[in-house]
């Protein structure tokens, strides 16, 4: 529901801000007399054993750090997946920016309908927006959460319901709310190493966390990680490639192009959290990070014979041939009189090839890559975030939060081993094609007190809180030789850097987006057996307007041993500013075309956009449902909910349109110089509704075997969403990758034993077949097994040797990788295409 925002609606805002609610809290509890230590209740989640909260009117997730430390990956990211099947990220390749901050879905939705929370604050967003991501993912502009060290984790909370009415924009997904450890002593230190069956993409790094006390009433905790991974190789050589090897070039490489794993580089990430006892009543703290890597990757192979306005300009018949002299007066007439080189059977004729090579006025790229070539992409990726803040409670009762965050992540391209055909020999072959950044701040004032009402069985709590966010999107300009129209432009050759255009002057600049919020909630236990929660958020954005949403939640116990629990909710999604104004090309191959083709994103409001339908980019506004069962059956204990989200106006990329020459004109004169290598182009819009349902089932089981104990977990998780009310501006692809491009189906079940110093663990994983829009393949579905062995040693020293994937199993090969671009298995395989990984693991307690 949206509202128009008015004089009388900001006087409810400054009369009413001060009686507002902060979903987490400070709990004083007092004990003969004298205060206890401060501890943090999040709503989310609870500090039980179980693995869902289950006395929460919605489905939460709890995860204990220690599940985190049951595995042999170092990316938070990887570690969330094998544990929340409803969660899915996979390699990303070739992917562009994607390959260096990587999307991730909850519940089959965009990254960014997902809400990140660092001990109960917004986390800001990253500065990559997904323009690849199987459909699902393109277009999205989420956080992310691999700066986090695991070692540095408390607990992860994983809200599976809407909560935009409490938190705001994103929350249509759920809510995850990662928690730092708060110890004031002790340390943990790691060091791990491990490396696929295949004997590559070698991994190792090294972590530590310490708690030191911070005055005589506070703490200090710290974590730091250290690591680096060497890049995977598991393509198939392409025919197209091998054509020119058997036709005598030895300068192809082989593969010729690479699909594993990027090279990921002094991963650094270091983390902060810290609380004082100022005086009885208030509480100091402060938390933050400082995270940076290097990524590189490998990009699409450009053939010596055919690949378009670099080799050749005419499919592969004849080289494109570069005049010097046309180029130097501007007037293309065939001044050096450069011969023809005609390709016959894979070989350019040899006579023609020698005599352009030997006229300095004559120029090919075979002469500075004879073999075509492959660019490297890559970044470097910096992360930092920090949040002070001052709790306390009041005489009254009144407990109160007043926190302010500040947020950047910043990404600085870089591409090599390509060129800007458009300056002929003059080409550099490595270019800075500039940085994304992205700034968040947000400043929040939180209050909650207990009121007594004679009829309910507990207090009414009312909570409610204000809020200020500032959202600022940067692009920062390229180097020139990145984005210039050079002299052999006119003579067939492109333009920009290949591959990955560097952003020119116009696409530059800094974007900000401000929005005001003030919410309220009211929660209590009316009788013994039933909970009922309400929540209102009011927001106001400067560029769009007004949006108003509210949740009502309830659970109601019969007995002890089995309850029912529900909500529903209204939510929106804000467009970021980065999705409002950002350009970007993207170098596709096109299975229609068997070609690489030039795909460019331009802003909704561009007027080559408003041609097909573009328009100012509005909120999604989303209706969530969900309704469930508690059940404690003996030993066993169970939680099964359904959920469903209907999202209208759901903002993504739109269908691929064709740019017309007028139109490839229009937009270079308006300073888009990349536009000169388009083929098509699309716009973000707001033109089609989505229905997301499914069952979370979630289970624990204790038992002793032997002389040990076991538990057992199992987590299920079945989510379908299909395409309503499509619009003209999304096409069948798109729609076929928003239903299928993610399974459908998923769950693990996990069996952890301890025996002594023991310690033993299986876990089995299964993911659904999914679509493949790239490949244009459906794929069937996985079965991977983990397991870990560790034994504790008596001086707190504890080694473990496990495997993920521990049979080596790989996903269905794709049946037209050679055909195609040498992808032996879809780079969208949700277990990932790596094989087996073994890794050895060396902890230190004190």
């Amino acid at each position: 529901m949206k509202v128009k925002f008015s004089k009388r609606n900001a006087l409810f805002l400054g009369l009413f801000a001060p009686l507002t609610l902060g979903i987490s809290s400070t709990v004083f509890a007092q004990e003969d007399g004298m205060e206890k230590d401060v501890e943090e209740v999040v709503v989310l989640g609870s500090r039980r054993a179980a693995r869902s909260a289950s006395d929460s009117a919605v489905p939460v997730d709890v995860i204990n750090g220690e599940d985190f430390v049951n595995q042999g990956d170092t990316d938070l990211s990887n570690l969330l997946k094998n544990v929340v099947p409803s969660y899915n990220v996979n390699t990303q390749p070739i992917s562009d920016a994607a390959t260096l901050v990587r999307p991730a879905n909850l519940r089959g939705l965009a990254p960014d309908h997902t809400l990140v929370l660092v001990n109960g604050k917004r986390r800001h967003r990253a500065a990559v927006i997904y323009w690849l991501g199987n459909g699902v993912s393109d277009g999205a502009q989420g956080p992310d959460i691999s700066p986090i060290p695991a070692i540095a984790l408390k607990q992860v909370s994983v809200l599976r319901d809407g909560a935009a009415a409490q938190y705001g924009s994103d929350a249509i997904a759920g809510v995850m709310n990662f928690q730092l450890k708060d110890a004031d002593d002790g340390a943990t230190f790691e060091a791990k190493y491990g490396e696929f069956f295949e004997g590559d993409g070698a991994t190792y790094n090294i972590a530590g966390n310490i708690g030191l006390p911070f005055t005589d009433d506070g703490f200090l905790n710290l974590s730091f990680e250290y690591g680096a991974a060497d890049e995977t190789n598991r393509s198939i050589q392409r025919n197209d490639a091998q054509n020119i090897i058997d036709a005598g070039n030895t300068a192809v490489a082989n593969p010729a192009q690479v699909w594993g794993q990027p090279i990921i580089d002094d991963d650094i990430k270091l983390i902060y959290n810290m609380g004082v006892q100022i005086d009885d009543s208030k509480e100091f703290y402060a938390f933050g990070n400082y995270a940076q890597k290097t990524v590189e990757g490998g990009f699409y192979f450009r053939n010596p014979n055919t690949r378009s306005a670099v080799f050749s300009g005419d499919g592969g018949q004849t080289l494109l041939v570069g005049d010097v002299l046309d180029a130097q007066d501007g007037i293309v007439d065939g001044s050096a009189g450069c011969p023809v080189i005609t390709i016959t059977d894979h070989v350019p004729d040899p006579a023609a090839l020698a005599q352009v090579m030997s006229d300095p006025n004559c120029f090919v790229f075979n002469e500075l890559f004879p073999g075509g070539f492959t660019p490297r992409f890559g970044g470097d990726v910096t992360d930092i975030a920090t949040t002070v803040g001052m709790k306390g409670e009041l005489d009254s009762g009144l407990i109160w939060d007043l926190s302010a965050s500040y947020g950047r992540s910043h990404v600085d391209f870089v591409i090599s081993n390509t060129v800007n055909a458009s300056l002929g020999p003059q080409t550099p072959t490595t270019f800075d094609p500039g940085a994304y950044e992205q700034l968040d701040k947000n400043l929040n004032f939180d209050i909650s007190k207990g009121f007594e009402v004679a009829s309910f069985y507990s207090d009414l709590n009312i909570a409610g809180g204000f809020e200020y966010r500032s959202e600022t999107f940067e692009i920062t300009q390229g180097d020139q030789a990145s984005y210039e129209i050079g002299p052999y432009a006119q003579q067939g050759f492109s333009s920009a850097s290949n591959g990955f255009p560097g952003f020119s002057p116009l696409a530059a600049g800094s974007f900000e987006r401000s929005n005001y919020a003030a919410y309220v909630d009211f929660e209590a236990d009316v009788t013994e057996n039933l909970l009922l929660g309400l929540a209102f958020r009011f927001e106001d954005y400067e560029d769009f307007g007004s949006t108003a949403n509210g949740k009502f939640s309830g659970r109601y116990s019969f007995n002890d041993n089995f309850a029912l629990r529900g909500a529903y909710s209204t939510g929106f999604r804000a467009p970021t500013p980065g999705q409002s104004n950002a350009f970007n090309v993207s170098t596709e191959f096109d299975l229609a075309a068997m070609e690489l083709v030039n795909n460019g994103t331009i802003p909704s409001t561009n007027p080559i956009a408003l041609l097909r339908g573009g328009k100012p980019l509005e909120p999604e506004d989303s209706k969530n449902i969900t309704f469930g069962a508690v059940m404690s059956l003996g030993p066993i204990d169970l939680t099964i909910d359904y959920f469903r989200i209907d999202l209208e106006d759901r903002l993504a990329i739109s269908q691929l349109y064709f740019l017309e020459q007028d139109e490839i004109d229009d937009l270079i004169a308006s300073g888009v110089t990349s536009a000169a290598n388009l083929r098509n182009f699309r716009f973000f819009t707001n033109d089609f509704e989505t229905k997301t349902s499914g069952v979370d089932i979630v289970a624990t089981y204790s038992t002793e075997i032997g002389n040990g104990n076991t538990d057992f977990a199992l987590a299920y998780n079945q989510t379908n969403t299909d395409v309503t009310n499509v619009g003209e501006t999304i096409d069948a692809i798109r729609i076929r990758e928003l239903e299928e491009g993610l399974p459908d189906t998923r769950w693990n079940i996990s069996a952890n034993h301890t025996i002594g110093n023991w310690k033993i663990l299986a876990r089995t994983s299964y993911y659904d077949g999914f679509f493949d829009s790239e490949d244009n393949q459906s794929y069937g579905d996985e079965f991977i097994v983990d397991a870990e062995i560790s034994y504790a040693f008596e001086n707190d020293m504890t080694l473990t040797f496990g495997a993920q994937n521990l049979f080596d199993e790989f996903p269905d090969e794709n049946p037209n990788a050679a055909a195609g671009v040498g992808n032996l298995y879809s780079q969208f395989s949700p277990s990932g295409f790596g094989g087996g990984f073994y890794y050895i693991k060396l902890r230190y307690d004190l």
